[in-house]
């Protein structure tokens, strides 16, 4: 029987992301679809992966320390590019209207649906946090205190460090 081998630094798949790598299971599947999220009156984070993608397993524990700190306020969506219905046009209420053929891809809306950022590859958590800090009319990193996370489970803590 031959052995099956897949880690965080290759492109082999092993299961979802978000659940192996993140330490997150809450963010599959996603608690609301874009279309609903986008007449909410709430900022969406909008992520597209695959679950086959190093980028994308490294890139997993940054959305779920942003969802430790935004989760109760900001609607988090991941959405699986294999799952993208392959068409011809999307609607702007639709994953495959945003995507733009590279992941990881992050899309921040804002409360009103605008689209506020929208950027390819390992976003860093500081770019996305200034982004909500913005949303949310917070103090800049620079004059508040210093974010720390809740360790969920021994885990999670050591993939987040």
């Amino acid at each position: 029987m031959p052995v099956a081998f897949a880690g965080i630094s290759d492109d082999n798949f092993e299961g979802n992301v978000f659940i192996l790598y993140g330490g997150n299971a809450s963010l599959v599947p996603p608690k609301v679809k874009l279309e609903e999220s986008l007449k909410r009156d709430k900022p969406t984070l909008l992520i597209f992966y695959v679950d086959d993608s190093s980028d994308c397993k490294q890139y997993a524990p940054v959305v779920t320390r942003l969802q430790a700190f935004y989760g109760r306020v900001v609607d988090f969506i991941p959405a699986s590019v294999d799952t993208i219905a392959l068409k011809e046009t999307y609607a702007p209420t639709e994953a495959g209207y945003y995507y733009s053929g590279v992941v990881p891809q992050l899309v921040v809306f804002n409360h009103s649906g605008d689209v506020v950022l929208n950027e390819t590859g390992q976003v860093p958590f500081e770019k996305v946090d200034d982004v909500f800090r913005d949303l949310f009319d917070l103090l800049p990193r620079s004059e508040s205190v210093e974010l720390k996370r809740r360790p969920i489970n021994e885990f999670s803590s050591e993939l987040a460090e």
